[in-house]
This record gives structure tokens, sequence and C-alpha cells, in this order.
């Protein structure tokens, strides 16, 4: 059974859906997802006698929406997780995070190191926080071509576009970023001013393998209720997050941890000539391993369920 939790962080409120009573491990979504995302992990974690909360961003679905694009740094995105970690258990608790959530628990367990026990990063490895604003950094390595980060950083332009047609927008970006799709569509060549969606391939008819047309219905409505720039607005922070993370410059994940990717992920050449998962475990203390899963894309955990949950499993044995 779930139940469903509403954590207050100061004036914003955090939505949390908990299943299972044991250890609490709390998983934390990317973008454009919302806590159902983690629907699978969550069955199988609590069938193995864990407590497992599965939260919506702020931003997204049942969660607070601020308006300002400085209400989505990391450190404020962290402060929510640890106070949602807080409200679950007296005890630290294991961190998994996916895509934008994988970031969120790796700054959590620096930046509160007492509430959390163990992190697993699934899609983004850990990078200690840099003196450097990531949109300065790709605005150089992508000079005068097109990158989405870049795109989205205009307030407005991306809510508009995806607008049009919410549902066919984000069927549009999920299969684009899964292993089903011809390989580097969200990194193809196009000028600065190009649009997102049209560079994207179309997908499909009918539901995509890893997404049932439900719960693609279930993230539209929500989107639909909130609009999208809460979602938008994390990347529109990336310029915030270097005074806001200047305390925490070259900082270690110490706690144990582990990383989780399909091979096919985008995130992976992200940086043209570096394969950012060679070594995800560099900038970490005590890691306890890589899997990458071959023919998957971005959404690894919906699109190979069985392997991350065994994955999963294996590193909460070994804490």
């Amino acid at each position: 059974m779930t139940d469903e939790r509403f954590v207050d962080n100061g004036d914003v409120t955090l939505r949390v859906e908990v299943t299972g009573d044991g250890p609490v491990v709390l998983c934390v979504p990317g973008w454009p997802e919302l806590a159902s995302s983690w629907r699978h992990q969550v069955a199988h974690l609590a069938g193995q006698g864990y407590r497992v909360a599965a939260l919506d961003v702020r931003g997204y679905g049942g969660s607070s929406v601020p308006d300002e694009v400085g209400r989505y740094t990391l450190r404020e995105l962290a402060g929510d997780v640890a106070a949602v970690a807080a409200a679950l258990d007296d005890d630290p608790v294991v961190l998994v995070g996916h895509d934008w959530g994988a970031p969120i628990v790796w700054t959590t367990a620096i930046r509160h190191p007492d509430r959390v026990r163990a992190v697993a990063g699934l899609s983004v490895p850990h990078t200690p926080p840099m003196p450097v604003s990531l949109v300065d950094l790709f605005d150089q390595i992508y000079a005068d071509r097109f990158f989405y980060m870049l795109y989205f950083q205009e307030p407005g332009v991306a809510e508009a576009a995806f607008g049009v047609d919410l549902r066919a927008a984000l069927k549009r970006v999920y299969f684009a970023l899964s292993g089903a799709a011809p390989p580097n569509t969200l990194l193809a060549e196009a000028p600065r001013g190009a649009e997102l969606l049209p560079l994207l391939p179309d997908p499909p008819d009918g539901p995509l393998p890893f997404l049932p047309d439900a719960e693609l219905d279930r993230i539209v409505a929500a989107f639909e209720r909130t609009g999208m720039t809460g979602a938008f607005n994390r990347y529109r922070a990336l310029p915030l997050d270097v005074e806001a993370s200047a305390d925490i410059v070259g900082a270690t994940v110490d706690q144990p941890s582990c990383f989780i990717a399909g091979e096919l992920d985008p995130v992976r050449g992200m940086i043209p000539g570096v394969d950012a998962f060679a070594d995800p475990g560099g900038g970490c203390a005590d890691f306890r391993g890589r899997t990458l899963i071959p023919g998957v894309g971005h959404w690894v955990q919906q699109e190979a369920p069985d392997v991350v949950n065994d994955a999963l499993s294996a590193f909460l044995d070994s804490l």
C-alpha cells in the first residue's frame, strides 16, 4: 500500500509517495518526470523489506512550484531532499537519483551528510562542484551550435514550444533519449538558434515500450496543471549554482555510492570526445561500482527495470 505524504521545507511543500516498511530508500526523479518514474523500483525494493519513498521534486506534480529561478539551485533542492529524509526517518537514509535527481542526491550527500547513509546515482555521475557555470562551459563547447541546455535558458521559449502539443512534445523527448531512438539525436548538429523539438525524431505510433500511455497521460496532466516553467527553471538556475555552491567546490561524496546508466545514454557523450561514464566514481570516496546496461538509453530505471533493481539490491546488500 502506498501512502501520500506532504513535507514542508520552509515555504515549499513536497509531495512524497511512501510504500513498504523498513530502512528508508528515497528516490528522486529528474527532468521531466514525476515520482511515478520509480514505480518499478518502489515495487521491487518494498518487496525486499525497504520503506521506499518517491518524491515529486519542487516544480513538479504535487509539490510547490516557486516562480523565481533562484529557488531551483542544487543547494535549495538538496535542502528539500534532506527535509524529506528527516521527516521519514531519524536515521540516515539511502538516496537514489536519476537525471537531475542524481546531482540533487549527490549534493544532498555533501551538504547534509548526517541525513544520508549511501547514494546511488543514475545517468549522471558525481562531478565535484566547479567555480564555473555549466552554461558558460557549454556555451564555449557548443559555440555557434545548438545545445538544449542553452535553448532552455530564455524564459518562455521552451514553454511555448512544448505548449503547442504537450503530450506530443513529451513523448518525442522520451523517445529521443531512449535506447530505441537513433543515436545522438539530442546532440544533433544545428545552428544555435534552432528549436529543440523539430530536431528530435518522430516517435512510433502507440505506447513507448518503457512508458505506458497511462503513465504518459499522468505526466501530461501534471504539467497541464503546473506548467513547465518549474521544470525548465532548474536549467536556468545553473549560473546561480556557482555562487550557491562556492563553499563546496571540489567536494567529494564520502558515503558509499554507486552508478547505474544505459550504455546509449546521450549524457555519456555530452562533452565531445569525453566518455562521461568512464570513471563515474572519480569524485566518490567509497565507490561500490558501475553498472552500464547495453541497448538502454537515458530512462534507465524504466527501460531496464530488472537490471536496475538487481544493481540497487546488490548495492544495498553491500552496505
